[in-house]
This record gives structure tokens, sequence and C-alpha cells, in this order.
């Protein structure tokens, strides 16, 4: 099996910003891992749906199921996509914001998956800002997957430490 980090993540500098990476190892195949990252109803299972055809140089438009799914849609660009082993999107900006560019690489790893996610924390805000809302989305992830609950938001609500 291929290195991983803890649930955490780790944080690195990168051009006088940082980046926060997870690597995680899930059980399940590729393809199966691809589609719960790609496919509506399958992302809708724990992170948010969405509307309009994705394709690179695209837009979708995502509602967060877990935090307020009666609120506005995002807008998703797809950057780049090589199914199954490669999704780059920029979601946002909202309000004046800087778009957050996420990348997440998947690849088999003895009869499983490494699930590797990545973002450039945006000017403004620090790894702490996500670092948590990513473990949970990520947790909730591999929860979607085997099909145990989902875990609740209040696990990760003061988790921003790990990020310092």
């Amino acid at each position: 099996m291929s290195d991983v980090t803890t649930p955490a993540g780790t944080v690195s500098p990168t051009d006088g910003r940082h980046r926060v990476t997870f690597r995680r190892l899930v059980p399940d195949p590729v393809d199966e891992v691809w589609s719960a990252v790609t496919e509506s109803d399958r992302l809708g299972r724990w992170f948010g749906t969405y509307t309009g055809t994705g394709r690179v140089g695209g837009t979708v438009r995502l509602v967060m199921v877990a935090e307020d799914p009666d609120g506005p849609p995002s807008t998703v660009a797809i950057l780049e996509c090589v199914p199954p082993e490669r999704l780059v999107v920029e979601v946002g900006p909202a309000e004046e914001a800087e778009p957050w560019r996420i990348t997440v690489t998947l690849s088999p790893d003895d009869g499983g998956t490494l699930l590797v996610f990545d973002q450039l924390v945006p000017e403004g805000m620090t790894p702490a800002d996500i670092g948590p809302g990513w473990h949970f989305y990520l947790d909730r992830l591999a929860a979607s997957l085997t099909g145990a609950p989902l875990p609740p938001w209040e696990d990760y609500e003061g988790l921003g430490g790990l990020y310092a």
C-alpha cells in the first residue's frame, strides 16, 4: 500500500502561500471512487449535487448538501478531466473572492484506490479555514462508499489547529 498521510492531511508552503493535501486510501476500486466524485447523484450522497453537463471547458452549478442545501449554487468550472484518474476544477468565485482550485487524483493501490486531494489555499484564508471542511467531506466520501453513517460536522469544528 502507498504511504498515506493522517486523515488531517498535510500543509506545505507553495510560492509564499499554503497548499493543503490529503492522501486517503479507500478499499473501493478506482472506477467506484471516480463515480462518487463525478456523478451528481453519487456526489450528492456526501458533498453536493450539480446541474449542467460536466465537460472540460464547461461549468456546472453545485449545491452543497451538508452546508446549506437551500443556499445559492456555486459555479464550478471543469479545467481538466481525465477519467478515471484526474479532475481539476475551480469553484467560485464568490463575491470578489479568489476561486478555489481543487485537484483530485485517483490511482489503483493494492485492490483499492489512493485518492489525493489538493487545494492551494486562497489568498486571505489560512489552512485552518479550509482544512477541517475538507477533512469532514473526505470522511463523508469514505462513509458514502462503505454505506457507513455520515459523520456530523460537530466532530470537525475544532480541528483548525491541525492545520496551523
